[in-house]
């Protein structure tokens, strides 16, 4: 798995053999069993993650209802907004698979800003990769109809379509499930 973590931040940057070594003495790569939970309502996350393998849902109870946020799943950071801001978590972080995940947290940033420079500029990059997909997301849950952010969520992100329970999925596109299996019946027959 450590090589799956090298790809991903090679994509960002141009690592040398020593940075590559560097990474890997940290020993970054953890596994979790299905149903772990990473973070809890009112937490303040100490960690941030990148899902090596799995998938992991953010949620938050309203009413005692869980409502998905998000899946995050292979090659896909987790930043929690309480890991950043050091405020009690308003969701909690689950596993819905068996996950490998490269854990990071404040000490090990730290550690590698000061054996490795060009992290603090990965680490930007890295962020502003996530800002402009989480407005992308946002505008279009904003925007669309359920039907399109449907069409659209098989467009982009196939996957989740197979490995998500459909009541996840129809709680992230903020409808109901008897709504979601009108609208897969609907476009079965396009």
């Amino acid at each position: 798995m450590e090589t799956s973590l090298i790809d991903f931040l090679s994509q960002y940057i141009l690592l040398s053999e020593e940075e590559v070594q560097i990474i890997k003495k940290h020993n970054l790569i953890q596994e979790f069993k299905k149903n772990t939970i990473l973070l809890k309502e009112g937490q303040v996350s100490t960690e941030c993650y990148l899902v090596l393998k799995g998938c992991i849902r953010s949620y938050y109870l309203l009413d005692g209802e869980e409502k998905t946020t998000e899946f995050f799943i292979e090659n896909q950071p987790v930043t929690p907004v309480s890991y950043i801001k050091k405020i009690p978590s308003e969701y909690y972080l689950s596993c819905m698979e068996d996950c490998i995940l490269s854990i990071g947290s404040p000490e090990k940033t730290h550690h590698f800003l000061n054996e490795f420079p060009k992290f603090a500029s990965l680490i930007g990059t890295i962020s502003n990769d996530l800002l402009a997909n989480h407005q992308m997301l946002f505008d279009d849950f904003k925007n669309l109809p359920p039907e399109k952010r449907y069409l659209k969520l098989i467009d982009t992100r196939p996957d989740l379509v197979n490995r998500v329970p459909q009541y996840y999925l129809a709680s992230y596109l903020g409808i109901k499930p008897q709504s979601l299996s009108r609208i897969r019946k609907r476009i079965s027959w396009l």
